[in-house]
C-alpha cells in the first residue's frame, strides 16, 4: 500500500464498514462490487507486502486487513449491513434492544421449528429442503421490504429496525435447517 493510500485508510471511520470499505452506504449493495472491493483491498493489505518493513506498520497493515475482513463479512450480511446503516441514521441496534416481534410472526416462527424437528426426526431431507427453501424466500421478501423502507425520503428507520428482527429470526431458521440437512447427508 503507498503512503497516501495508508494514511487514506488511517482518516476512514473504522467502525463504519461503508467508510472501510468505500463503498456507497446503500442497503442494495451490488455485492459483486463489494467483493472485487474486498478483494483489492485485501491483496493491499495482505501481510506477505509488509515483510520487510518495520514493525509498526506490518502490526498496522494486519490490523486493518482485519478490519477490512470483519467490514466485508458485516456488509455481506443483510441484516448486519442494515444495522450499520441505521448506525449511520444514528439509530444503534442490538440484537437485544430489537423491538417484539408480532405475535404472528413468533407462531409462524414455533410452527415452523416444530415442522424442522419433525421433518429432522423423520430423516426427511425432502422437507427439511422445503421449509428452507421457503424460508429463504421469506427472508428475500423481508430484504426488499428493508430496501423500500431505506429508499423511502425520510428512510422509515423504525420499520428498518422491526423488519431486522424478522430478517434475524428467518436467517436463524435457515442456520437450524443448513444444520439439519448436514446432519442427514
Amino acid at each position: 500500500m503507498d503512503s497516501r493510500r495508508m494514511n487514506r485508510a488511517q482518516e476512514i471511520n473504522v467502525s463504519d464498514p461503508f467508510d472501510l470499505l468505500e463503498v456507497e452506504p446503500r442497503f442494495d449493495l451490488d455485492l459483486a462490487f463489494l467483493e472485487r472491493r474486498h478483494r483489492d483491498l485485501s491483496r493491499v493489505l495482505h501481510p506477505d507486502r509488509y515483510a520487510g518493513r518495520p514493525t509498526g506498520e506490518r502490526q498496522q497493515a494486519l490490523g486493518r486487513a482485519i478490519e477490512v475482513n470483519e467490514a466485508f463479512r458485516a456488509l455481506r450480511d443483510p441484516a448486519r449491513r442494515a444495522v450499520a446503516l441505521l448506525a449511520r441514521h444514528g439509530r444503534k441496534l442490538e440484537e437485544a434492544d430489537a423491538a417484539r416481534a408480532e405475535p404472528s410472526l413468533l407462531m409462524e416462527v414455533m410452527e415452523r421449528r416444530e415442522a424442522l424437528s419433525e421433518a429432522r426426526r423423520a430423516k426427511n431431507r425432502e422437507a427439511v429442503q422445503k421449509l428452507s427453501d421457503s424460508v429463504k424466500k421469506l427472508a428475500r421478501e423481508v430484504e426488499s421490504r428493508i430496501t423500500a423502507s431505506f429508499a423511502s425520503k425520510p428512510p422509515d428507520l423504525a420499520r428498518v429496525e422491526t423488519l431486522v428482527g424478522e430478517l434475524r429470526y428467518h436467517r436463524r431458521f435457515l442456520d437450524e435447517a443448513g444444520v439439519a440437512l448436514d446432519d442427514l447427508e
